[in-house]
């Protein structure tokens, strides 16, 4: 059989060593089933319940290998579904490819079934290259330019292949003007910054007295370096959310997450420090960082316009961060032994805080104490993934991350529905690792429930069977409630966040996994060992108490005037707002106070 086009699209894939994809089928893109199937084995594709999900996969699977993650769909609404993905991809600085199927080229602008203007649509999520292929000829350069420039620029790219190309026997570009002859194969340039910056990084980083570090996704390769500047600099350490695996935190200077979901002993350090490295890192709520004109400030980014984005930074150094980080060491000084120790005693006492909090009395089970729980029981090499909403904030604060897990989320765009992908794609790319994926209710019911039937129709390709899905089922979409309470001054609105109670155990029964379920938190230690030594992928439904209030790590004025003025409209939850609110205010001052 002569080779069609889409056989020299997964032939020219395969040779960019791309060797899995994620996505789902349809007439658009039926040409390059067609290759996939006539391939054999070269590229495993991986069937998603939904497009979204697929490049959530993609996206998740870079995020957990370093390298280029690839889903495929098929046009109009197939192509469209992937965009929440693509742009979590984005917004995260993943290498992202996305190819999708469009009509045929004589059918374009006829306004023909499912006929969507893909270039505009992809415009801008996949803006560095976004091309559709109008001629056999024409398809080499473009797949090796969407490969290149996805791993480049650490973006998303996209390739647009019309149903009817597809099928027709692929031509070589001929050797004449007008034609692009392209080639395979990148490797990453080794970046460093100028010798002049670096010790003006080091100047800064020498003379102060109070150093802080905040790491994030750019530093995750970058454990070592990063401790041995710390130590060097007698620094303390926050993490940015997607940088939680940087660090240990057994480390007693590491101070945990920053921010809204992050920990007391971070804010400190941020709000008593005179210097900050900031390595890696797009953490984009700047009220958390020192005040301005208060510290000095050094950043080191492999991507240039990221640089004193978030806070005005006196030395901006482009580099890899391991590569920066080696670079700067030799010209720091050693400092005496003196910040740390206050930096270690904050962190010592918040993790008491932690512990008082999990353990607070709830109706019936405190969230807090789902992760606490978790902490000791992860297994080595364990990766973590979480949703967004309330369980971010135990993901977050309550779960101790050891030398050599992995963990992520959907981080720049926050989106719900994206744990259970993130998981499966986790275990596609390390089947012998264990797999835990922490998800609410309303993300469960949004999306999430439908690829545990992926999980069931693949699981036994793992290794390693140790997977893992625990849902916090509070019937509410309870990062939201709070945020309605906290930030608007407005009581819960029972028509927008109340959800249906939906018995999940019982979902992974029916499909062939295994249910636990807990409403007791003395039954929570026992069933993580359960789900944790289980011969098949695990659905761990835990009853939470929606009432747990996911606090900051410092509450102001402004925010308790708020919630005082939910009660004075009336909350339909009144009594347990104040009874949670008040527990974990007290557990927050007083350890042991509740």
């Amino acid at each position: 059989m002569a080779k069609t086009v889409g056989d020299f699209v997964v032939g020219r894939l395969h040779e960019w060593g791309i060797r899995r994809m994620f996505g789902y089928p349809g007439d658009g893109i039926n040409g390059v089933f067609g290759a996939l199937n006539r391939a054999g084995d070269k590229i495993e594709f991986i069937q998603t319940r939904h497009e979204e999900m697929a490049a959530f996969m993609a996206s998740a699977y870079a995020k957990f290998t370093g390298d280029i993650g690839v889903c495929i769909a098929t046009s109009g609404p197939g192509a469209a579904h992937l965009i929440t993905g693509l742009y979590d991809a984005r917004l995260d600085h993943q290498p992202v490819l996305a190819i999708v199927g469009q009509q045929a080229r004589t059918a374009l602008g006829g306004h023909y079934q499912q006929e969507v203007d893909l270039q505009s649509l992809f415009k801008d999520v996949a803006g560095d290259f976004v091309q559709q292929a109008a001629a056999p000829a024409q398809v080499r350069h473009l797949v090796d330019r969407a490969v290149r420039i996805a791993r480049a620029n650490r973006t998303v790219t996209a390739l647009i292949l019309p149903n009817d190309l597809q099928d027709l026997p692929y031509q070589e570009p001929p050797r004449k003007h007008g034609t692009v002859h392209s080639g395979v194969g990148f490797r990453p340039a080794r970046t460093l910054p100028h010798g002049e910056d670096l010790q003006a990084a080091a100047d800064i980083l020498n003379g102060a007295e109070r150093v802080a570090l905040l790491v994030g996704a750019g530093a995750l390769n970058a454990t070592d370096e990063v401790i041995a500047v710390a130590d060097r600099l007698d620094a303390g350490a926050a993490k940015a959310l997607l940088g939680k695996a940087v660090l240990p935190d057994d480390l007693p200077w590491v101070t945990g997450s920053i921010g809204l979901l992050g920990t007391g002993p971070s804010w400190d350090l941020m709000q008593d420090c005179d210097a900050l490295l900031m390595v890696g890192s797009g953490f984009p709520y700047s009220e958390f960082f020192p005040e301005e004109g208060r510290a000095k400030a050094v950043q080191i980014d492999i991507t240039p316009s990221m640089l004193s984005l978030r806070y005005p930074m006196d030395v901006n150094l482009v580099g890899d961060a391991t590569e920066t980080l080696k670079a700067l060491l030799p010209l720091l000084h050693q400092k005496p032994r003196g910040w740390r120790n206050t930096v270690e005693k904050n962190v010592a006492r918040w993790w008491k805080v932690l512990e008082e909090r999990a353990m607070v009395n709830a109706n019936p089970v405190n969230p807090q104490r789902v992760a606490w729980e978790l902490s000791p029981r992860l297994p080595d090499h364990a990766i973590i993934t979480s949703d967004s909403g309330s369980c971010a904030n135990w993901f977050a604060r309550d779960v101790k991350i050891r030398r050599g897990m992995k963990a992520s989320l959907s981080g720049g765009l926050a989106s719900m529905g994206a744990a259970v992908p993130y998981a499966i794609a986790a275990k596609f790319a390390h089947p012998d690792r264990p797999v835990i994926g922490l998800v609410g209710d309303g993300a469960m019911q949004m999306n999430n429930m439908a690829e545990l039937i992926t999980v069931a129709k693949y699981w036994k390709r793992w290794s390693d069977p140790r997977f893992v899905i625990c849902v916090f089922n509070n019937e509410d979409l309870n990062q939201v409630t709070w945020e309605q309470r906290v930030m608007e001054g407005d009581p819960r609105f029972d028509a927008s966040q109340g959800i249906p109670n939906v018995p999940y155990h019982r979902f992974a029964e029916l499909i062939g996994l295994k249910g636990l379920y807990v409403d007791r938190p003395d039954q929570l230690g026992a069933a993580w060992d359960e789900a944790l030594t289980a011969d098949r992928p695990v659905v761990l439904e835990v009853k939470t108490d929606p009432e747990v209030p996911p606090l900051p790590p410092h509450i102001t004025f402004e925010q308790m005037k708020k919630i005082t003025e939910t009660l004075l409209k009336g909350d339909s939850r009144e009594t347990g707002i104040i009874t949670g609110t008040a527990r974990q205010l007290f557990g927050s001052f007083w350890p042991g106070g509740h």
